[in-house]
């Protein structure tokens, strides 16, 4: 596995196909890694949607919205199935966060978390409002997830507010 960027350094570039639940209505769009300057940044990467630790983890930043928009951040799970999952996983569990759609894996290359089998590791990467990496986790066995409130506590950390 590539060790991806290190922190301190310029997060890599994206664009991914996905979509976020607004209302009653999944709005598909293209996200941008750079589409919201001054503001941080938390992309979660997870193996698949409706697995049993993944909806454990993105239900809990989605429960965690608010905690993350006062401290001035974005949070965006990404995962290799396509948006048409990503809608269903979404609708299904009221997900109020932009999932993105990452097929190909190359967006999981470039943060060094692509893995064979399981097509990527739970991780967790914070990206300044700079669009510095300032902080990552990157899990060995991918069972259990980084808290909002570990992550609450890095974004304070950094002075994303």
């Amino acid at each position: 596995m590539a060790s991806g960027p290190q922190i301190g350094a310029p997060a890599p570039e994206f664009t991914l196909p996905g979509g976020e639940l607004v209302g009653e209505e999944f709005v598909r769009r293209d996200y941008f890694r750079d589409s919201a300057p001054g503001r941080a940044l938390i992309l979660a990467f997870y193996p698949g949607d409706n697995t049993a630790v993944c909806t454990r983890q993105l239900c809990s930043y989605s429960s965690g919205l608010e905690v993350f928009e006062g401290l001035g951040a974005d949070v965006w799970g990404i995962s290799p199935q396509g948006v048409d999952s990503h809608e269903s996983f979404a609708r299904g569990r009221g997900l109020r966060m932009p999932l993105l759609a990452d097929a190909d894996r190359a967006v999981a290359r470039a943060y060094g978390v692509a893995a064979p089998g399981i097509g990527v590791r739970r991780s967790v990467f914070l990206i300044g409002p700079d669009g510095v990496l300032r902080w990552k986790h990157v899990a060995l066995i991918g069972a259990t997830f980084q808290s909002v409130d570990k992550l609450a506590e890095q974004l304070t950390a950094i002075g994303a507010v």
